[in-house]
């Protein structure tokens, strides 16, 4: 059995940084954009929230379910996603249940020797599951860096700024 007991941590620390940043953000931030058509602020964070469900979706839907709204149904049919359409301020609640779920569905895979579905064939997660926390964790921390970079180009002052990156300190813990 593979412990996860560092990774599960490192993935912990990582949702309490997300959360640091969503706190920080004021509403007039999330229409940020770098002006040469690149994602809003807004657009970046439901693009983080959206990459759990949307990985689950494809690699254990049985973790992906309680993130969806079956009740509502996108151009394929498949159920949507529950936060659709919610406002960026209200995104927290998708990246805990969003994470609690990606955690169950490693853990699950692990517990039962297996792997996960490869959807595309091109060895997603074969070697371990737990390479899909991997994968969020880096995921995350490379929109964050564009979300700071927007802040940072948006006007958001030195002082603003090193509070945000405050957010170190939760990785020298």
């Amino acid at each position: 059995m593979t412990d996860t007991t560092l990774l599960l941590e490192s993935f912990r620390r990582n949702a309490r940084v997300n959360a640091v940043l969503l706190e920080a953000l004021r509403p007039e931030d999330y229409d940020l954009s770098d002006g040469r058509g690149g994602q809003t602020v807004a657009q970046i964070l439901r693009h983080m929230a959206g990459f759990r469900v949307g990985w689950l979706w494809n690699i254990s839907r049985e973790h992906a379910m309680p993130l969806l709204d079956p009740t509502q149904k996108d151009a394929e049919g498949d159920p949507m996603w529950r936060w659709q359409g919610k406002a960026p301020n209200e995104l927290a609640g998708a990246f805990t249940e969003g994470d609690a779920a990606a955690v169950v569905a490693v853990q699950s895979a692990l517990d039962e020797g297996r792997t996960f579905p490869d959807p595309w064939n091109e060895g997603t997660y074969q070697s371990s599951p737990a390479h899909f926390l991997q994968h969020t964790i880096v995921h995350d921390s490379h929109h964050r860096g564009q979300i700071m970079t927007l802040l940072r180009e948006g006007g958001r002052s030195a002082e603003d700024m090193d509070a945000l990156d405050g957010h170190w300190a939760i990785w020298r813990e």
